[in-house]
């Protein structure tokens, strides 16, 4: 029996790139993977440009090519999660990006990992083609998910992952309003090896992802993986509680025993320790508010997506 590769492509304003995607993924499985069936899922997050139109030319000349048109734009993390819930393939690409930044030319190299018994094959960005700011930023930040995390995430690991059916099938047990779905991958399976590869820069079109987007992905990453951070809090603001005792007890020896009178000069150092101290509690208080909030998001129990239409789903419209 001929075994499925599903393939998620979240879009959203990519006509500039869609044509290019489905055609390297096309001769790909035409040329490198010939005895394996293809399905690719895009997901469009309610696009302005004529991604819609294309999508659905493609879709009504080739099968294989199925469509998810959501209802507004749900961002990148929940469109592709409901994307790869959708799939029907023995192996899924959980995220191709429409630019291609991460190269679909890995994709047999994926697949034979996987049919030697790796249940994940993810990529890891050894190289990048960015700014050195960013790439610095970036390699921060997943060291530091890497270490703060309670689960095994490897370094400079994104989304682009092939997984098999079973870790997709776990997956739907996961009821996370805002899915971190690289690193939930990793709670699912053991049997994972990595391939090295070099992120390349787009080119065509422009990045949908401003600081914002990038700074609240960073921090879902963050909260959803790990409690070290709330806890750190804990622990910080105890220290500090402490080191604010002891800073009044040294102040008060010293104004009434040593130097009777000299209340007065110590008045800016007061300034600073009030000003410090609500800083360090704002501090605190946001970190907490994260938290807060994610769990606010999880008690309303709203779909992660609402779809406003589907293409070439025959067992599912």
């Amino acid at each position: 029996m001929t075994k499925i590769i599903s393939i998620v492509t979240p879009c959203m304003n990519e006509e500039a790139s869609l044509q290019d995607c489905y055609e390297s993924v096309k001769r790909i499985f035409e040329i490198d993977l010939p005895g394996y069936a293809r399905e690719h899922v895009f997901c469009d997050n309610a696009s302005s440009d004529g991604t819609e139109s294309i999508l659905r030319e493609l879709a009504s000349r080739d099968e294989c090519v199925k469509v998810i048109f959501n209802a507004r734009n749900f961002g990148p993390a929940r469109s592709m999660f409901n994307g790869v819930l959708s799939t029907t393939g023995d192996a899924v690409l959980l995220f191709l990006p429409a630019d291609m930044q991460d190269p679909p030319k890995l994709l047999p190299e994926f697949v034979k990992r996987w049919e030697e018994g790796n249940e994940i094959v993810y990529g890891i960005r050894a190289r990048r083609q960015e700014s050195l700011i960013m790439r610095g930023v970036r390699r921060l930040y997943y060291r530091i998910i890497s270490r703060l995390s309670e689960i095994t995430i490897p370094s400079d690991v994104g989304d682009f992952q092939l997984v098999d059916r079973r870790v997709v099938e776990a997956l739907r047990q996961f009821g996370d309003d805002y899915p971190y779905l690289r690193g939930m991958t990793f709670l699912c399976s053991s049997r994972s090896v990595g391939i090295p590869y070099e992120w390349k820069a787009r080119e065509k079109g422009k990045s949908k992802n401003r600081l914002s987007s990038l700074l609240d992905q960073g921090l879902n990453g963050l909260i959803s993986t790990s409690s070290v951070p709330v806890r750190l809090a804990l622990f910080g603001g105890t220290l500090m509680a402490l080191a604010a005792i002891v800073y009044a007890i040294v102040t008060l020896v010293i104004s009434l025993i040593l130097y009777p009178g000299a209340a007065p000069p110590g008045i800016p150092t007061l300034i600073v320790a009030i000003f410090f101290f609500a800083g360090v509690q704002l501090f605190f208080i946001g970190l907490l508010g994260e938290y807060v909030l994610a769990i606010h998001s999880q008690v309303r129990r709203r779909p992660r997506v609402i779809e406003r239409e589907r293409i070439n789903f025959k067992d599912q419209d």
